[in-house]
């Protein structure tokens, strides 16, 4: 599917309505990060306020997925997408290139990276491409404003795409998609021996758990933690159109993975595909993306019920906020789900419209 090739980083022009009620802090309003290109294919990292206002726009030499936000310094990492050699460190007060990271020998960056809590440390997904279908978690020591690689642990997978931190902050959650591919290649190389698993890693390397789905073929690519320490993935299904199989799991604290529960009209909206998940802890609610089936959907975390299916061209990016979600779109506007009342409220946001790229990061 081709994405974002309808307009340019030019703010749209709908003021968004309600900002009274944002919180706001110390003047400014929260800063969303994310990848973006414009009509030309030109491929820039981008900070702006959720009223609409641009804090930067740096060009980067590639298309770039996710972002790790540093937990107390104005820097954040842009990684690039798989198979990337290259992700950028930026500095979000103004955008300058502070760091072009490359990927070591015989490694790519996924897409994803997290920093430790503490600042000092930063986890990546990486490929191993002498050992095709292996997985690493790269970690970088962050020394005078620059990322240094100093080792790696096994993922314990195949395709690692995402990490996230465990509620305790010092347990990684890891995603292995479970797709070999080979080199730079985006090419599924194994679609009839995937091997898409779910891993709970020590950041020191130790191997806590290891679970699989019940489906070879349906490949884990992104998460969602609850600050209870639930656990949500979404999934991409590899296999036939046809076939119904559950794109969500989830796994409660104490608990094993199982399937999340989806009504079987939500599963068909899907298209055998998820992006992007967020679980607001305080209204304790799970919003997924689903860009191939043109849908946002939120459930009640606890009771697995539906609360909203908001049809949306090619959404992506979503991240929680006071009211509830932000969600963006490569086609046209990106939204705020207001859920605070038992009918959420969508309202057009006065940000850029059309191509965004995967992933929301609030800073």
């Amino acid at each position: 599917m081709q994405r974002r090739t309808l307009l340019g980083l030019a703010a749209g022009g709908m003021a968004l309505g309600g900002l009274a009620s944002w919180q706001w802090l110390g003047g400014q309003a929260p800063l969303l990060l994310s990848a973006r290109d414009d009509s030309q294919g030109r491929h820039y990292a981008v900070g702006y306020r959720q009223d609409g206002r641009c804090q930067f726009a740096t060009p980067v030499a590639e298309r770039c997925h996710d972002i790790a936000v540093h937990p107390h310094l104005p820097l954040a990492l842009f990684v690039g997408r798989r198979p990337s050699r290259a992700s950028y460190l930026i500095d979000t007060r103004d955008g300058r290139l502070l760091q072009t990271l490359h990927s070591a020998a015989e490694r790519h960056f996924q897409g994803h990276a997290v920093f430790h809590g503490a600042g000092e440390w930063l986890y990546s997904c990486e490929n191993d491409t002498a050992q095709p279908g292996r997985g690493v978690i790269g970690c970088y020591r962050l020394a005078e404003g620059r990322l240094q690689r100093v080792g790696e642990h096994s993922s314990h997978g195949v395709g690692p795409h995402q990490l996230l931190w465990q509620n305790d902050g010092e347990t990684l959650v890891i995603a292995n998609g479970g797709i070999r591919t080979e080199a730079d290649s985006r090419q599924a190389m194994n679609l009839d021996a995937m091997d898409a698993s779910l891993v709970l890693l020590q950041r020191d390397g130790q191997l806590l758990s290891h679970e699989r789905l019940a489906d070879q073929q349906n490949s884990i690519r992104h998460l969602a933690v609850a600050s209870d320490g639930t656990i949500v993935c979404g999934q991409q299904f590899m296999g036939a159109a046809e076939q119904a199989v559950p794109l969500l799991a989830i796994k409660r604290p104490g608990q094993l993975l199982r399937a999340f529960t989806i009504g079987e009209a939500q599963r068909q909206l899907m298209n055998q595909y998820t992006a992007s998940l967020a679980i607001h802890d305080e209204l304790r609610l799970l919003a997924v993306t689903a860009p191939r089936g043109g849908h946002c959907l939120l459930w009640d975390l606890d009771r697995e019920t539906l609360r909203l299916s908001l049809p949306l061209a090619d959404c992506a990016g979503i991240t929680a906020c006071t009211e509830g979600f932000l969600v963006s779109t490569g086609q046209g506007r990106c939204r705020l789900l207001d859920c605070r009342t038992p009918t959420p409220r969508v309202t057009p946001l006065s940000l850029p419209a059309g191509l965004w790229d995967n992933h929301w990061r609030s800073a």
